[in-house]
């Protein structure tokens, strides 16, 4: 009989044991849910208003402010194209220093001032094909990272690959700025579309990881809008890289 009893009381353990376990397993499974829809949120977010600000920055065509400042030149253009890096680098370093709300409000301030450096757009391509090269963009990074998000595959290897890809078309960039050759810029956008999309899947899946460690801790609100910060990026030069197959000159 006692022997019955011990038996009995420790299958009833076990079950209460893998009950906790599954519930800590639901439990944790809605919490990256929650981060991962925060993360989406802010980037999303962040693109609307990037494309409201260029879109009001560029209407009245020749006679708009991003005709008339960006394309026109000067010390005040240089400051605008500019600006986006700056924030990135503010953000980048000083996540350690800067409060949930202050990393918050550069967020905000980046996408202003991307929209007004990006707002030229409007005036070298038509607004149908920047909207269908939108609607591709959008397509192709839902499905990407969504593969990033599911994957058991560890793309942690990805990581050194992207980025030194990331450097050399920079510099291809830089080279082609001087060449002015078409045929290049050509090259330079596809395979600026291949690795922002390698990107897009790497960051997803980073992002993802990044919730193990910062969950319930005061780095959780700063890394959701890190996280938002990357996948913007990896968005937008993706859609950069793409308008120049897919836009058509005004």
């Amino acid at each position: 009989m006692a022997n019955w009893s011990d038996q009995n009381s420790g299958l009833q353990g076990q079950a209460q044991g893998r009950l906790d376990t599954g519930a800590r397993d639901v439990a944790f499974d809605a919490g990256l849910r929650s981060y991962m829809l925060k993360v989406y949120n802010y980037m999303a977010s962040g693109i609307l208003l990037t494309g409201v600000v260029a879109m009001l920055f560029a209407r009245g065509g020749i006679e708009s402010p991003a005709a008339t400042i960006i394309m026109a030149g000067g010390l005040l253009s240089w400051v605008i194209m500019l600006a986006p890096l700056a924030f990135i680098l503010v953000m980048s370093f000083g996540i350690n220093r800067l409060s949930t709300g202050a990393l918050q409000a550069c967020f905000w301030g980046f996408s202003v001032v991307m929209g007004l450096s990006l707002s030229t757009i409007f005036l070298r391509y038509t607004g149908t094909s920047i909207a269908q090269t939108f609607f591709a963009t959008s397509a192709a990074f839902v499905s990407l990272s969504l593969w990033g998000y599911t994957t058991k595959k560890d793309l942690s290897g990805w990581g050194t690959f992207l980025i030194m890809g990331v450097v050399g078309l920079i510099v291809a960039m830089v080279i082609n700025i001087f060449l002015q050759s078409e045929a290049m810029g050509f090259v330079i956008s596809g395979i600026g579309v291949l690795i922002f999309a390698g990107l897009t899947a790497y960051d997803t899946q980073k992002i993802k990881s990044m919730y193990a460690y910062v969950a319930g801790t005061d780095m959780m609100g700063k890394t959701v809008i890190m996280g938002a910060l990357n996948l913007y990026l990896d968005f937008i030069n993706m859609f950069l890289f793409l308008l120049n197959f897919m836009g058509g000159r005004e």
